[in-house]
């Protein structure tokens, strides 16, 4: 089984966008619950552009009510991230190389140049009793560099074997992500995906054996909006526990 965590940056955004509590985060996290999902994720960018910081100390608050449910929170690791990670104690940190002016997520660390400061990250995440998840590019050599900073997980960067799924040629790509997904294995490290998944492309991701987690938001919004967020959910379920 592979737990479904949905990102809520996509509603955060359109809430934003009015400048009024609609829809309520909050409450569609509460919604995703009652349809059978394993995790909430938010990513509270510096500009709090979606997610806000109060977002995430709201749906904390939320997901401690349901303990079969685990929240997720990923970001470029800054003091006021690490400060926010403190207060708000999620199951999971994930640390993410992202600038903040940057778009969307679109690289994995270097873990070449940044080796020393993921180590001392992991370590200020073990002493708070958050799980530590590393987004990382399917690099083998990256993926050995990780199961030597104390990290507990990682999260591969998906969005290549998206594209090449898209296009119609992804045997070659998917084969990467699965050699880098048993090394992680074999190295200690567990493994979750994301970015670009949807439910054209997650099945076949799948094949590759001990995905624990995937995080997906801004397919899985868009999908709502033409399937009914009900309908979206329960096809995503059966893909994750078939």
């Amino acid at each position: 089984m592979t737990a479904l965590s949905v990102n809520l940056n996509k509603i955060a955004l359109l809430r934003n966008s009015r400048g009024r509590n609609y829809p309520h985060v909050v409450g569609y996290g509460e919604k995703l619950i009652q349809l059978g999902v394993q995790g909430l994720t938010v990513h509270p960018r510096q500009d709090e552009r979606h997610a806000t910081r109060q977002d995430t100390r709201d749906l904390a608050l939320l997901t401690k009510q349901h303990s079969h449910v685990e929240f997720n929170v990923e970001g470029y690791p800054g003091d006021q991230f690490l400060q926010l990670i403190e207060e708000t104690k999620p199951d999971q940190c994930t640390l993410v190389p992202d600038a903040p002016d940057q778009l969307t997520s679109d690289h994995g660390w270097n873990l070449t140049e940044h080796f020393a400061w993921v180590t001392d990250l992991a370590q200020q995440l073990k002493t708070m009793g958050v799980r530590s998840s590393l987004f990382i590019d399917p690099d083998v050599a990256q993926i050995k560099l990780a199961a030597g900073t104390g990290v507990d997980r990682i999260e591969l960067y998906t969005e290549s074997f998206a594209n090449s799924f898209a296009a119609g040629n992804h045997a070659a790509v998917l084969a990467q992500y699965a050699e880098a997904a048993g090394l992680a294995q074999a190295l200690g490290l567990g493994v979750n995906a994301g970015h670009d998944l949807d439910l054209q492309n997650l099945a076949e991701f799948l094949t590759i054996p001990g995905i624990l987690e995937v995080s997906i938001g801004h397919a899985l919004t868009v999908e709502s909006l033409e399937f009914g967020v009900a309908e979206v959910i329960k096809r995503y379920l059966k893909i994750c526990t078939p």
